[in-house]
């Protein structure tokens, strides 16, 4: 599995990959099993190789794709930078730590050093070359379930941690780095207007998909089934023989509508509510029997509720507000967010 990550520690447009793959490759013995063959740890040779390999690769693909112009002494890019509806220039000035708005455009970020600069030689699986960098130092062993979840959720978390955010008395934003810097920075300051220009840098185009699966582990792949544990995928044994409910033949892969996603999804997942359960008899017996989305019609329907349902205490339909009552006890979750 892929996920682009298009942030750097210090809110810096700062596009890579973070990559969790086998140690080995899985494939389809001739009895119709699967068999696991490991390979062993790249060394600093073949990493620097390698990350030569992909540098040359993509400096190709940008040129071929018109991005990246070269001729005899140097390359350059060639990008719409007159474009006043592009946020190329937004993106320019995170890439290369400047202040992006504001009397101080095109200065550098304010940043505080509190650490003494340290020096960090190349070593094991961790190469750099031409301005890109590669590391596969980081492995977790099939016994360690904890560690794989940690890199899981390190290699998922957002672009901003709120635990690392202030404002200082100046009326400036301040963000501390999750990793100080080698030569010892440790904060970046913003304005505020900066701040926002940092973050609409990085939010990505339409239609890109951050995520990527690939290999055995891919939802279309046939051998997902016998290698997870959950055996679910294509030939999947547990659902050769199941019966669905409500069409009444062989499960087959089917994309919902869009009125059946929440329903299965985010209301079972995030609210633990089960739509299609009735309150009263508690079978699954609810089932959708229209789709409205006249903004006329719902009007009346809501308007019939209110005078049915009058707000009192018990009322089936609550009043409508903004943030829960103090009375009511909420916990909030913040998944994926490691500031602290």
């Amino acid at each position: 599995m892929t996920l682009i990550q298009r942030f750097g520690s210090a809110l810096n447009l700062n596009i890579h990959f973070h990559m969790l793959f086998l140690e080995g490759a899985i494939y389809e013995n001739s009895w119709g099993g699967t068999t696991f063959t490991r390979i062993k740890a790249p060394c600093h040779n073949d990493m620097v190789e390698l990350v030569h390999t992909i540098s040359h690769r993509i400096a190709r693909y940008l040129e071929k794709v018109g991005l990246v112009r070269r001729d005899m002494e140097n390359s350059y890019l060639n990008l719409p930078v007159d474009d006043e509806d592009s946020l190329l220039q937004l993106q320019g000035a995170s890439v290369s730590y400047r202040i992006a708005m504001g009397p101080q455009q095109g200065q550098k970020v304010f940043t505080l050093q509190t650490l003494p600069a340290i020096t960090e030689a190349e070593y094991g699986q961790l190469a750099n070359t031409s301005g890109f960098s590669l590391h596969a130092g980081v492995f977790a062993n099939a016994d360690e379930p904890e560690k794989l979840e940690r890199l899981c959720r390190y290699i998922s978390r957002p672009a901003i941690s709120e635990q690392r955010l202030s404002m200082t008395q100046h009326g400036k934003v301040r963000y501390e780095l999750k990793t100080p810097y080698r030569d010892g920075t440790t904060h970046v300051f913003f304005s505020p207007v900066d701040f926002i220009g940092k973050l609409a840098a990085l939010i990505p185009p339409p239609r890109l998909n951050l995520t990527r699966f690939f290999g055995v582990f891919a939802p279309n792949s046939n051998l997902r089934a016998q290698v997870t544990a959950s055996q679910r995928g294509k030939n999947s044994p547990k659902l050769v023989n199941i019966r669905d409910e409500h069409l009444d033949k062989p499960y087959h892969a089917r994309s919902m509508t869009w009125a059946q996603r929440p329903v299965t999804g985010e209301s079972e997942r995030v609210f633990n509510i089960d739509i299609n359960e009735c309150e009263k008899c508690q079978q699954h017996n609810v089932s959708i029997i229209a789709c409205i989305a006249d903004i006329h019609v719902i009007q009346k329907i809501l308007k019939y509720l209110d005078k049915k349902y009058p707000t009192t205490k018990q009322a089936t339909l609550p009043p409508l507000r903004a943030p829960p009552d103090e009375e009511h006890d909420f916990t909030i979750q913040h998944n994926f967010n490691f500031g602290a």
